[in-house]
């Protein structure tokens, strides 16, 4: 968070979508945290977030000389007079915070994100790491081989060696979406058995998918069958990834539809 870090040595003013009415860009609990150069966070957007800029750092120029403000409200319509089109409202509070903010803004400000497992440090893992970067998921990186994770790593992200790969299923965090592409046939399919095993124990895994052909999924398929798993459990699975209207086998083309994909299930 680097974000709060910063309040240590530079006041900001904290901005949050308080409630709406009708047709607006953002909902109620949206926050943009700003300060005197740039901002964190958005709400909206637009006229209306350049008004908050400039009120927000407005009060900042002010606080150097007179101290800290009290917060405040504000309420705008989203109507032509603003140059947008909305046609609903919104109201906005503003609240000058610092240093001593940081502790209670901690569990305040983070927007709700989802668990997500990525099985494989292959081109296309690395691609859907660097897509997934700025979206609302906690990610871990899961690889048996040493060594396979680029050494500059994006903030975010929780890297993990498991030999073999298959155990790392065990210590998800509940509600994990799973992404299963490994260097493997034979570990994808460990892989896969062990997530079937966990979501018939306990039903936490909302969504698991496999990276490959139809062709793959029907051949795993038979092998799972053999193993043990029904039919009605083997549904659950999802082979091939990705958005089917998006088209191309390039990492990033790959990525980017399944970005998309986990975004609709999120």
């Amino acid at each position: 968070m680097d974000y709060l870090q910063r309040l240590s040595t530079e006041p900001a003013v904290l901005v949050q979508v308080a409630a709406t009415s009708g047709s607006a860009p953002r909902e109620p609990g949206a926050w943009m945290l700003v300060f005197a150069r740039d901002q964190a966070g958005t709400v909206g957007g637009g006229q209306v977030e350049w008004d908050c800029l400039r009120q927000a750092r407005q009060q900042l120029a002010q606080a150097v000389a007179g101290g800290r403000a009290a917060p405040w409200r504000h309420r705008v319509a989203l109507g032509p007079g603003l140059g947008q089109c909305c046609g609903g409202s919104m109201e906005l509070v503003f609240e000058p915070v610092g240093a001593a903010d940081m502790a209670r803004l901690r569990d305040r400000l983070p927007a709700r994100r989802r668990p997500l497992a990525l099985f494989g440090g292959g081109h296309v893992g690395q691609a859907i790491v660097r897509a997934v970067r700025d979206l609302p998921f906690d990610l871990t990186w899961i690889d048996s081989r040493d060594e396979i994770f680029p050494p500059a790593l994006q903030a975010g992200v929780c890297c993990e060696h498991s030999d073999p790969v298959h155990r790392a299923v065990d210590h998800l965090a509940p509600g994990s979406l799973v992404l299963v592409m490994s260097f493997s046939h034979a570990e994808d399919l460990d892989i896969v058995a062990r997530c079937l095993d966990r979501r018939r124990s306990a039903q936490d895994l909302p969504f698991v998918g496999l990276i490959g052909s139809r062709t793959k999924w029907a051949v795993f398929r038979r092998r799972l069958r053999e193993r043990g798993y029904p039919d009605d459990e083997l549904d659950g699975i999802t082979c091939p990834i990705g958005l089917p209207g998006i088209r191309g086998k390039e990492p990033a083309v790959i990525a980017a539809g399944v970005a998309a994909q986990l975004l609709m299930t999120a």
